[in-house]
């Protein structure tokens, strides 16, 4: 029962910590945040498990986790307050070519990421060109260009 209580919490906390974090956090990988996410991995994997190491054990907090998960996406789909909560709700970051500059701070985004994802997806490289870039929910930044 140790074990998933431990999990629970580990879930909670991770869960939180990557919503504060932001959405930008994982999009953008670099190196080092491999191997950080790897020492966390450890680091979690120690706090779960504590002394108990059986593959009974293993197979308990893995479950645990899961069903944690899965429990989770369906009070989601059932509130959602609960889901804007967890997972935030899209946010303008440039309206008619004008970027917002108190939302790319927020995001920890600059003109250039925007112009980059603007290039990428859509092939412009003016801000001028576009008409709405939204940083979306699941971290990538949607690009609607002016119209001619």
């Amino acid at each position: 029962m140790e074990s998933v209580l431990r999990a629970f919490a580990i879930y909670a906390v991770l869960l939180l910590l990557f919503r504060i974090s932001g959405r930008r956090t994982l999009r953008d990988m670099t190196a080092f945040d491999l191997v950080l996410l790897l020492i966390i991995s450890e680091a979690t994997q120690q706090a779960m498990i504590g002394d108990d190491f059986s593959f009974t054990n293993a197979v308990l907090v893995i479950t645990t986790l899961l069903l944690a998960d899965i429990g989770l996406s369906l009070v989601k789909a059932r509130s959602p307050r609960v889901a804007r909560v967890l997972e935030g709700v899209p946010t303008l970051l440039v309206a008619h070519g004008s970027p917002l500059p108190g939302r790319l701070e927020r995001a920890r985004l600059d003109e250039q990421d925007v112009l980059s994802a603007a290039r990428a997806l859509q092939g412009l490289d003016r801000m001028e060109q576009i008409r709405f870039a939204v940083l979306e929910t699941d971290g990538q930044i949607s690009i609607v260009p002016e119209r001619k």
